[in-house]
């Protein structure tokens, strides 16, 4: 054997025992194990096992509890450590808002029937259910849904009071629209009280509304003197609008839009 292949011989014997020497690494200490997390205190919670619709009525088997970081545990939720019965003390409520699979229970998300009809348990202290006739050209083409906003605009054709012809066509009646009810609550259309089946438009012909009392009487002049329109008001506005009594009451800046012979202006009338 030449003296070459003896030098390449030693070489790769070499190389294979450095390998060998780092394979099995420099020192057998284990791997430092892995920090423990703390585990965070929690509480159990009373939340929804299945999703709960609109108007449901809950049973104890929708009901289940969850343990939930103590930290972040509202108030308002029901725990077992105060409330051990809660489940069957909460059977028979009404569901006033639908409720998600794993949501936290509140008492002000359900209402006890106590043998009133659905619409009447789900209505707020002091609000009313009134309904009045709609139509696709009055109810916004049939995108109004339950829950929705919306303005109320009163239209009313009266008898033109100077009775000169200077119109094109001479003596042509005067129309008026207002806003008489602003940012109202649509509670039903027909008798539906939810969207139903994921569809995004109703084309109903009644629409029930949530008023106050002095908004019913409103509400019910109007339906007698002209054409009643609902106006569907952006999620945006109906959510940024402020919840004090007068906020569902329109303030007129003082006037009415007048339509005389086909032209709108406005006609400003005196604040009391």
């Amino acid at each position: 054997m030449n003296t070459a292949r003896i030098v390449v011989l030693v070489i790769a014997l070499g190389a294979g025992g450095v390998a060998a020497y780092l394979a099995s690494g420099f020192d057998n200490n284990p791997a430092p194990a892995p920090p423990v997390a703390e585990k965070l205190p929690t509480v159990e919670v009373l939340v929804a096992k299945n999703d709960i619709q609109l108007g449901q009525a809950v049973k104890p088997d929708d009901l289940q509890w969850q343990a939930w970081p103590a930290a972040t545990a509202s108030s308002a939720f029901i725990r077992r450590d105060g409330r051990p019965d809660a489940q069957t003390q909460i059977a028979g409520s009404i569901a006033r808002v639908p409720l998600m699979q794993g949501e936290p229970i509140r008492e002000q998300k359900l209402v006890r029937a106590e043998g009133s009809g659905f619409m009447a348990a789900i209505l707020p202290s002091g609000m009313r259910a009134v309904s009045t006739e709609i139509s696709a050209e009055t109810g916004a083409g049939g995108f109004i849904l339950p829950n929705d906003r919306v303005d109320i605009i009163l239209t009313r054709r009266l008898k033109n009071p100077d009775g000169n012809s200077d119109g094109p066509t001479g003596g042509n009646d005067l129309i008026l629209s207002e806003v008489i009810l602003a940012n109202i609550r649509v509670l039903a259309i027909d008798q539906a009280p939810k969207e139903k089946d994921g569809q995004n438009a109703v084309l109903g012909k009644t629409v029930t509304l949530e008023l106050r009392p002095d908004q019913v009487a409103t509400l019910s002049a109007a339906r007698q003197g002209g054409t009643l329109t609902l106006a569907l008001r952006s999620i945006v506005d109906a959510n940024a609008f402020e919840g004090t009594p007068d906020d569902q009451a329109v303030k007129r800046p003082g006037g009415v839009n007048v339509i005389r012979y086909g032209v709108q202006a406005r006609q400003l009338t005196s604040q009391k």
